[in-house]
């Protein structure tokens, strides 16, 4: 089993709205789309995000186009307009999130 960081295979796109923020996790090539699926689940997510995500964490399977989309909730600081925190938008979080390593 080698270990790997998600940004060997996938890349990421972020949102965010109030105080939370959304990460959409899409693999390079369709056929990884079954391993991420496996490995990268909310639960997993959550627990990476510890320190920066208070709320719940859901993930939504998009087979269409072989994507994965994590909702986060509380995770901003209170948001854009109620925070000092300098990254409150959360763009910065599509490239912690592809730091995770996980077996392949």
């Amino acid at each position: 089993m080698a270990k790997i960081k998600l940004w060997d295979i996938a890349h990421a796109r972020t949102g965010d709205k109030g105080n939370a923020s959304n990460i959409s996790l899409i693999p390079y090539n369709e056929k990884d789309y079954e391993l991420l699926k496996e490995k990268v689940t909310a639960e997993v997510v959550k627990n990476h995000f510890s320190g920066v995500v208070q709320g719940q964490v859901t993930r939504y399977d998009l087979p269409n186009i072989c994507a994965l989309n994590f909702v986060m909730e509380k995770a901003l600081c209170g948001g854009v307009t109620s925070s000092l925190a300098l990254d409150t938008h959360g763009k910065t979080l599509s490239s912690a999130l592809l730091e995770m390593i996980i077996d392949t």
